[in-house]
């Protein structure tokens, strides 16, 4: 069949969740037998989120193709097969850049470049790209930012002469926010009218609204909603707040979304949906009645989304795991040797977190020394890893003044150090180790065996490595080195063997892990947490 286009759009206020409702869809369809992708259009001049700090904008995610991207293509990963490309985040940034490069390049001969048309048709170009390939039935693009923002106003443009040029291949889902008046104890529809009336202005008229809601929505409301914004009756749909992430396909199946998309783009609506394999995650997480305890050491933990895949992660190792997953979040600032047993003693594990700069690193190697002479599982994640090995370097291999060049340019010891490739970079923006690499394990290690292979590929971003100078020391004094990359032999791996689990790797695992395919290294780590909370009930029992 031809390729259909669905565009997700928000309403009245941001953060409604367009990127879950967008996944949901992805999913169902997925389970229908369809291939899916969806992209993400962000409204901002950055040409990436690679140089946004994460008080602005959260996580940087990063796909396999080296492409730093919005956190809601993890989303589009976990929730579906997908593996997502540059191809799938596109930033208004990036779009004035192709088009001034082609200025500059002569393709326009001499015509006044403006927004209509030419940045619309690069616009335009982007959507289609993908669907361009062939590989895919249903492409959709969620639309960053909410309808009436100036930012959006040319992806709004471009989106509504899209929907003139394909007919009934394109779709409009508007996203918004039915919001409850606590004091009046009503659900209030005017906001959605209104944002409605914003896209009706532009000469879009969604065909699908989801409402987000804290409330269950009356049906006589649905319906005066529907005759307001000339939307049919049965696809008003409402996505009420669940306990989960993870619910909202099931939900959104409930009301059939999947089922009207079909049905709206000329699509047989033929057999039912294979929802198994999700349906029995959902069991499991809904079923568990332990918990599993992580601590999670970073200098960004009062932000929920800094940490998006790693807190996903987690919390699909532990479902799998029949644990639920208690979360508690140390911020590395606060910790130091007086209080670091009273901040960590009650955990099963700990992750130390990956991140940029000098803030809070101190306190993640107290955290450290505590977790390795406790023999505590944990799990370094890039900057995490580096900190292991500098930790390790100071009061094991006694080099007191050890650290990496990031921190200390001048340190005696940089067992962590700027990568040679790196050293000539000046630009900051998309110019780190990004993307998947082969990484070869050592037979026998821990970590070979959590992943029942020697060989995997994982995702990096980093400009700062292990100094493989030192290498020997390490391992003549118990930290190995179990896996580098094949063609560099730069180190991805080290751990203790003589621990319960204590492994740090450079790469990310977090990015690979989804809701159907766990990441092997976070299922293992979880495993060897609740392993030592057992040990642990059993000592205080005896």
């Amino acid at each position: 069949m031809e390729t259909k286009y669905i565009f997700v759009t928000g309403g009245v206020v941001s953060s409604l969740g367009k990127g879950i409702i967008s996944s949901s869809l992805a999913c169902l369809l997925e389970a229908r037998g369809f291939s899916v992708t969806i992209q993400k259009f962000d409204p901002y001049i950055n040409i990436d989120p690679g140089t946004l700090n994460p008080y602005e904008h959260g996580e940087c995610y990063v796909t396999v193709d080296g492409h730093e991207a919005d956190l809601d293509l993890g989303h589009y990963e976990r929730f579906t097969n997908m593996r997502t490309t540059r191809a799938n985040n596109i930033t208004t940034g990036r779009i004035y850049q192709n088009v001034i490069d082609k200025e500059r390049h002569g393709d326009y001969l001499g015509k006044t470049v403006q927004i209509v048309p030419h940045i619309t048709d690069e616009i335009k170009r982007n959507v289609k790209l993908l669907g361009n390939t062939g590989k895919y039935d249903f492409v959709i693009t969620e639309i960053g930012g909410t309808v009436g923002d100036i930012e959006s106003l040319p992806f709004i443009e471009a989106m509504r002469q899209l929907q003139w040029e394909l007919g009934n291949d394109a779709l409009c889902i508007h996203l918004t926010y039915v919001p409850y008046i606590r004091a009046a104890k009503e659900l209030k529809t005017k906001p959605t009218q209104h944002s409605v009336k914003q896209l009706q202005e532009v000469g879009i008229r969604p065909d699908i609204l989801v409402l987000r809601t804290e409330r269950e929505i009356p049906a006589d409301m649905r319906r005066k909603i529907a005759q307001f914004c000339n939307v049919s009756v049965d696809a008003v749909i409402q996505s009420v707040d669940v306990p989960t992430i993870y619910e909202v396909p099931v939900k959104m199946h409930e009301q059939h979304l999947d089922e009207i998309v079909m049905r709206k783009m000329d699509v047989p609506v033929d057999g039912e949906l294979d929802m198994k394999a999700w349906m029995h995650f959902l069991h499991k997480l809904d079923n568990a009645t332990e918990t599993v305890t992580i601590g999670l050491v970073g200098k960004y933990v009062e932000l929920q989304d800094a940490y998006k895949s790693i807190n996903e992660a987690l919390l699909q190792a532990a479902t799998y795991g029949d644990r639920r997953l208690n979360l508690v979040y140390i911020h590395s600032e606060k910790l130091t040797d007086d209080n670091v047993a009273e901040k960590l003693s009650g955990l099963d594990g700990v992750v130390v977190a990956p991140g940029f700069g000098q803030r809070g690193i101190e306190g993640k190697f107290v955290a450290l020394k505590w977790l390795r002479e406790h023999d505590v599982p944990t799990f370094g994640i890039c900057l995490g890893m580096q900190c292991m090995v500098i930790e390790f370097a100071r009061n094991v291999l006694g080099l007191a003044d050890a650290n990496s060049t990031e921190m200390d340019v001048h340190t005696p010891h940089n067992v962590i150090d700027l990568m040679d490739e790196q050293k000539s970079v000046t630009d900051k923006g998309g110019t780190m180790r990004l993307g998947a690499y082969d990484c070869r394990l050592v037979p026998g290690s821990r970590v070979a065996a959590a992943y029942g292979s020697e060989m995997v590929s994982e995702r990096h971003r980093h400009r700062f490595e292990f100094n493989s100078d030192y290498r020997l020391r390490f391992e003549d004094a118990g930290m190995k080195c179990v896996g580098e990359n094949p063609a560099t032999r730069l180190v991805e791996v080290v751990e203790l063997p003589d621990h319960r689990w204590y492994i740090g790797t450079q790469y990310h695992p977090e990015y690979s892990s989804t809701v159907l395919a766990p990441n092997p290294i976070f299922l293992d780590f979880v495993k060897a947490s609740i392993e030592y909370k057992s040990e642990k009930s059993k000592e205080k029992t005896e």
